[in-house]
């Protein structure tokens, strides 16, 4: 099917989708980029493929549609050839590690914080309600399409943290000053780990909800470590002690 103009409801449909609000009304969102759909189609997520090109695909109806159509959806400076309107992502039951993020704010630390935790077997990310949207574009394209393959969930903070300590977990917080060295931590498979907002750190209520603190031991010339390094971080020792049983 060929759409060519702009006015196309089509097109105004699938320009909503860079709000918030209308990707949580359809249970939607965009990528971009051929990686990114070819990922996407691999989970089964695909609704719909806007190319530039005529395109086939196995049971995904395909728009083939203009730069200047596509120019209006992306978020980026260069259209991409591609595109896919996605079902959002379906989460699963909670089974071994987390990492809970407590008000993340920046887009590229959330994307950056998805790709480690595939990189280092960390199951399950939880999002508490101050954490950027997962589906905001710039979110999506830092994941470079390991947004599919970590279980995710939306979850009030109560709310998770009643969950896990109802299934025996324990929860470990980050503290620089008193924290103790996370290499020296004897970590369980039913471990959840917090990880604070870019400038503030933890919330009240998370420091209240923690078992235990670490920090990541490192040279004195710096003060602090970004949010999607320091978890990064927390997530390969976590996967060397869990997956490997290494210190």
């Amino acid at each position: 099917m060929r759409i060519e103009s702009l006015q196309n409801d089509k097109v105004k449909n699938w320009c909503k989708l860079k709000e918030k609000k209308y990707r949580d009304l359809t249970n939607t969102f965009l990528i971009e980029e051929e990686h990114l759909v070819e990922e996407a189609l691999k989970h089964g997520v695909v609704k719909e493929i806007l190319s530039l090109e005529e395109k086939k695909y196995d049971n995904v109806l395909v728009y083939v549609v203009t730069k200047e159509i596509m120019a209006k959806l992306t978020m980026q400076v260069t259209p991409p050839k591609v595109m896919a309107v996605c079902e959002k992502i379906k989460p699963k039951e909670i089974e071994g590690p987390v990492l809970f993020l407590d008000g993340i704010q920046d887009p590229g630390n959330l994307g950056t914080i998805i790709r480690s935790a595939v990189a280092f077997s960390m199951p399950n990310i939880v999002l508490n309600e101050n954490t950027v949207d997962l589906y905001n574009p710039k979110v999506i394209r830092s994941t470079e399409g390991m947004i599919f393959s970590v279980n995710i969930l939306r979850i009030k903070t109560e709310e998770c943290f009643q969950l896990l300590k109802e299934k025996n977990y324990v929860v470990f917080g980050t503290d620089v000053l008193n924290g103790k060295a996370i290499s020296s931590f004897d970590i369980p498979f039913k471990s959840a780990i917090i990880i604070g907002n870019e400038g503030r750190g933890m919330s009240p209520l998370c420091k209240a909800l923690c078992d235990d603190f670490f920090h990541i031991p490192m040279n004195a010339d710096c003060e602090s470590l970004n949010a999607g390094v320091s978890a990064s971080i927390i997530m390969y020792e976590l996967h060397k002690k869990v997956f490997y049983g290494k210190n």
